[in-house]
Parts: C-alpha cells; sequence; structure tokens
C-alpha cells in the first residue's frame, strides 16, 4: 500500500517510509491510497472472534501488503493482549471500555502498535539506526507512548508535556521511567508542545543529523490500529442482540474528541463496511470541529484549560484526515458527524449524576461521551461512547465530584512509586532545536 500527503505535494509513499517519517515533507498528514472493503461474511461471523483475531484481520487490510504475515500476527497479539470490554450503563447507551492496558487509556492500543510497527522496521534496517520519537501529550499519548516504547532497541523517545496541565497520576507514567524515554517539561499548553514537534519535523538541520518520527496520532501507525476496538464494540453488541441484522442495530458511535485521531479511525472503520449509523464528536470548551459544522469555516484558536484536559486542543490535527476523508465537503461531514460540546460544569454533573443514578463511574472525557447520547440518540438507535481513560487517572477531580475516594487501580500505584525525572523547556523552538542538536 502507498501512501500520500493530505496537502497533496507527496505521493507514492511506503508505509516504512511514511511510519519512520511520521510527518510528510510539505507538512500534510499520510493517507493510504486505498481503503479496503472487508467482506461480508466476515461481519457475518465477527462476533465469534476474539479480539486480537478479529484485529489480525482488519490489520491485514491495511498493513498486509508491507508486513509479513507472522510479524503481523505477532504485532497484532503482543499488542492486543488486554480486552476491551463492552459495558451497558444505562438505557441504549453503552461504554466501550478502552482502559484495560498497560497505562489505563485508549491510547495503549495505537502505541504499542506503532512501537512494535516501527521496531519492525528498524530492525530490517541498519542495525545501528537510532529513531528519535517525538510526541506532544496532553496526558495519556505521553503515557501510553513512553511506555510501548520503553526498552525497544534503537529507538529513544522525548515526551513534551505542557508543565502542570495534566493530572499527577498521568506525568507519573513517563516521567518515571526512565532507560531510553525522556520527558520534557514545556512551559506552555500543548498546543505549543505539537507546534515545537512539527517544526522540528520541518528544520532541515535536525534531519540531516538526527532520525525523527513522531508517536502522536499524525502517525499512520497510531491512529489506524484504533479502528480495532471499533469493530470489537460491533462484535460484541452483535453478541448481545443476535436476532437483530446489523442495519437494525443503528450503531451510533460517541467519541470524546481532541486531536481527532481517534474518530478519524472509527471513519475509517465504517469506510471498510463497518454498519455505523452516525457518529457524535464530543468536546469540552475547545469547540473548534463544532464551531466548523456549524459555520463551514475552520479557525484554529488557542486551547483553554478542562477538567477534561486530554482534550484541550485548539488546532486538531487530524482535521486535515477529516477534510480529506470527504473531499474537503463540509456538507458529507456533517451528514456523518454532529458535534457537541459541554463546559466544566456540565461535565462534572453529568459524571456526578451518572455514578448516583446507575452507578457507573465514568472519567470526565467519558462524561463528555455519555451526555452526548443522553441528549442525542434517536428512538431506535443503540449509542457507545468511548471510555477513554480509567477515573483513577484524574484521582483528585473525580474524588471531589463525586464526593467519594476512588480506588487506584494496582498497575496505576505502581507508577506512583518512581521518581518523577524531566528537563524544563521554554515553548521557543530554537531552545528546543539546540537541546536535540546536542544530544
Amino acid at each position: 500500500m502507498k501512501y500520500y500527503s493530505t496537502n497533496k505535494k507527496v505521493t507514492g509513499v511506503s508505509l516504512e517510509d511514511a511510519v519512520v517519517k511520521g510527518l510528510a515533507e510539505d507538512k500534510g498528514l499520510f493517507m493510504p491510497e486505498s481503503i479496503k472493503v472487508l467482506p461480508p461474511s466476515f461481519f457475518d461471523t465477527i462476533e465469534n472472534l476474539s479480539f486480537q483475531e478479529m484485529a489480525y484481520s482488519v490489520a491485514n487490510a491495511f498493513f498486509g501488503e508491507d508486513v509479513e504475515a507472522e510479524a503481523l500476527k505477532k504485532i497484532v497479539y503482543e499488542t492486543l493482549n488486554f480486552e476491551v470490554p463492552l459495558v451497558h450503563v444505562n438505557d441504549d447507551i453503552y461504554s466501550l471500555e478502552l482502559y484495560h492496558g498497560p497505562t489505563l487509556a485508549f491510547k495503549d492500543v495505537g502505541g504499542r502498535f506503532m512501537s512494535r510497527l516501527l521496531g519492525y522496521f528498524i530492525q530490517k534496517q541498519n542495525k545501528d539506526t537510532k529513531v528519535n520519537v517525538l510526541v506532544a501529550t496532553s496526558g495519556d499519548t505521553g503515557s501510553a507512548v513512553a511506555n510501548g516504547f520503553l526498552g525497544v532497541e534503537g529507538i529513544h523517545v522525548y515526551v513534551l508535556y505542557p508543565k502542570g496541565l495534566v493530572s499527577p497520576i498521568q506525568e507519573c507514567q513517563f516521567t518515571t521511567l526512565g532507560q531510553n524515554i525522556t520527558a520534557l517539561e514545556v512551559d506552555g499548553t500543548f498546543d505549543d508542545c505539537q507546534v515545537l514537534v512539527k517544526s522540528a519535523f520541518m528544520d532541515k538541520e535536525l534531519n540531516e543529523k538526527l532520525k525523527l518520527t513522531s508517536a502522536n496520532s499524525i502517525n499512520v501507525a497510531r491512529f489506524l490500529p484504533q479502528s480495532f476496538y471499533y469493530f470489537y464494540a460491533y462484535a460484541q453488541l452483535k453478541a448481545l442482540n443476535p436476532k437483530l441484522s446489523k442495519d437494525e442495530l443503528e450503531m451510533v458511535f460517541c467519541v470524546p474528541s481532541g486531536n481527532f485521531g481517534n474518530i478519524t479511525a472509527g471513519l475509517f472503520a465504517k469506510k471498510m463496511g463497518l454498519p455505523v449509523k452516525r457518529f457524535i464528536a464530543a468536546n469540552n470548551r475547545n469547540d473548534i470541529f463544532l464551531n466548523y459544522l456549524q459555520t463551514g469555516n475552520y479557525t484554529a484558536r488557542p486551547s483553554v484549560s478542562t477538567i477534561a484536559n486530554a482534550m484541550d486542543v485548539g488546532n486538531p490535527s487530524n482535521f486535515a484526515r477529516v477534510l480529506d476523508l470527504y473531499n474537503g465537503s463540509h456538507a458529507a461531514i456533517s451528514a456523518e458527524i454532529s458535534g457537541v460540546s459541554y463546559n466544566d460544569e456540565q461535565i462534572a454533573e453529568t459524571l456526578k449524576k451518572c455514578k448516583h443514578e446507575t452507578g457507573y463511574l465514568l472519567d470526565p472525557h467519558g462524561a463528555v461521551g455519555y451526555r452526548a447520547l443522553q441528549e442525542g440518540l434517536n428512538d431506535g438507535e443503540t449509542g457507545i461512547f468511548l471510555e477513554t481513560a480509567h477515573p483513577a487517572k484524574f484521582l483528585e477531580t473525580v474524588e471531589r465530584i463525586i464526593g467519594e475516594k476512588v480506588e487506584i487501580p494496582s498497575k496505576l500505584q505502581e507508577f506512583m512509586k518512581g521518581e518523577k525525572k524531566s528537563l524544563e523547556l521554554t515553548k521557543d523552538f530554537e531552545s528546543f532545536k539546540n537541546y536535540l542538536l546536542n544530544l
């Protein structure tokens, strides 16, 4: 499979180059030249497949031409060695719990898959090759990527995160690892971190000296595997409703959206044949996409801080992929994706009310998705919201809202025992560049 840039000036790129480079030379994001539609037989029996078996079929459609079958199978099975359960919450609303991986966040899927795929390509190249992975994080990306790449030979990861704007537990997950992981604490916002990463990829001097790539969802190896769990949600829903046809299920996905890699993966799944009726992109106060849906104009703006911090993004990178998927048509995008936006008070109210009425504990991001379905689900539709991180990762916020103690899973407790090690940086690119040049 060949890849092209969303800016259309770079075409015919191999999967290996797309993964290793991360970002195209024309500053665009890589897209596959075609999206394979999975056969009806796959959907007829999907409920009988394990998560790993099903994901391998999807992965093969994306990567089978470029990765040997056994190697791809090994990558899939190592990546997805945890469950992604579909849990009934209330009425026709289900939670797809994506927090059962090593760092208790949905990005474990994409982060781990990318680490192994990049490692596969590096092993095929010169053994002496050293790749430097740059990743900006608003919270969960940093921990998932850092832990996915921890100890991988030939790769060093630099996690850039906004000082004081990630939860203490999230910070522990990537600042205490050491080895081939370096945490860079940036005096700015997530958008500032993302600008530093993108600027590094575009800097000729840096790229002549260092082999750089990204592990954000701008990388095809990060966001494409996230389509796996959309198929698995359908498989579980079908198993719960064996008498309904795929059209009768009327499945609606609500995706808490920040950088838009997660919902883009869902849109790819639909293009591959997954019977999704429609999508809802749920935002916090950073409602750039909602504004686009309402006006037809995309206007990036500085992000604002909220209690759903992983969605504090004022210029979502993957919007370029959404535009590309629909040939820039506002009408086509609006026909399949609606949008909502909630402030901190509404998010907190939803989290507290859901816990009281159903016993189900949401995290602030899941609360955005749950509320959107409560308010926007039509008769006959089944709503699935993506519960993207364990509530304990936002411990102080969640405990304050519900007025109860939240049990911290043992996986998180282990991270909290480590010693924080990070380097402080300004948001000035020249300072970041000089740091990288002097490695």
